[in-house]
């Protein structure tokens, strides 16, 4: 099985780790590398001016300033134990692997590079949407690990919009083929693991949805590429797309879960 990786270069854990334990089950035939110009950040702030407004907004800017404050020192901390995880379980990957840098992944040059390597199967990894005339590319297909339960968590940040809204049995990662939608192609498993809302972060959270389920993600991969798994049935489920966090929601989040966490001690207690 060919495959090729698409992720951003300035996330280490899919970059490195994610390209690794693709390789050790695969032949990973290439990774493209996306390097984001200035501007592409300025769009999105101002997609999501237009989603939420500038009231709003100005919640989002307060997370994202939290989050460095409060959050950032940590997350980094766990995604470097994560790295050296993950460097010791897989293998190196080939020197010779072909790297293409480009600032999009739906850029001419990143068509021309997947069709020279002609991938069975594409991993996407990465923030941007891709147009049909990559994603369509791959001979089996175009997959993604989307951080959120779909179709209700679609689109950014998912994970924490299912912990805000205390919808805790919906927090987890996604494996779904791409089509034309926002996450809404056809979906072949969903991941979590026991995470703790009182004393992870989301970060950490969006991160082991993915990194502790690896052996799982690989073995249904392969059943899918076998012809052994169909799509699941989300018909009848209600579907919506998110976008940035605000802090406002984070802190009644966080309220609520240590507010759980006593009552459960003192139920155990008792």
């Amino acid at each position: 099985m060919r495959t090729l990786l698409i992720c951003h270069h300035d996330e280490p854990i899919n970059r490195l780790g994610v390209a690794r334990w693709l390789a050790s089950f695969s032949q990973l035939s290439g990774i493209i590398e996306i390097h984001e110009p200035a501007g592409r950040l300025w769009r999105r702030i101002r997609r999501e001016l237009r989603r939420v407004g500038p009231i709003r907004f100005l919640d989002v800017l307060a997370f994202r300033l939290y989050s460095r404050l409060f959050l950032s020192a940590r997350d980094r901390a766990f995604e470097a134990a994560a790295l050296e995880r993950l460097s010791i379980t897989y293998p190196p990957l080939d020197p010779q692997t072909p790297v293409l840098a480009t600032p999009s992944s739906n850029s001419a040059e990143a068509v021309a590079f997947m069709r020279r390597l002609a991938p069975d199967v594409v991993l996407a990894r990465c923030k941007t949407l891709l147009k049909k005339d990559v994603y369509s590319l791959a001979a089996r297909g175009t997959f993604v690990l989307h951080t959120g339960i779909c179709p209700e968590y679609r689109n950014a940040h998912g994970c924490f919009w299912a912990l805000t809204h205390d919808d805790l049995s919906k927090v987890g990662a996604t494996l779904l083929q791409i089509d034309d939608g926002v996450d809404t192609g056809p979906i072949y498993g969903y991941f979590s693991y026991r995470y703790d809302e009182v004393a992870e972060s989301p970060g950490m959270i969006y991160d082991r949805v993915v990194l502790d389920n690896l052996d799982a993600i690989r073995q249904r991969l392969v059943d899918v590429l076998a012809g052994r798994v169909r799509p699941l049935d989300t018909s009848g489920r209600r579907s919506a797309t998110w976008g940035q966090p605000w802090l406002t929601r984070y802190l009644r989040w966080k309220l609520r879960a240590r507010r759980r966490r006593r009552e459960s001690a003192c139920v155990s207690v008792s």
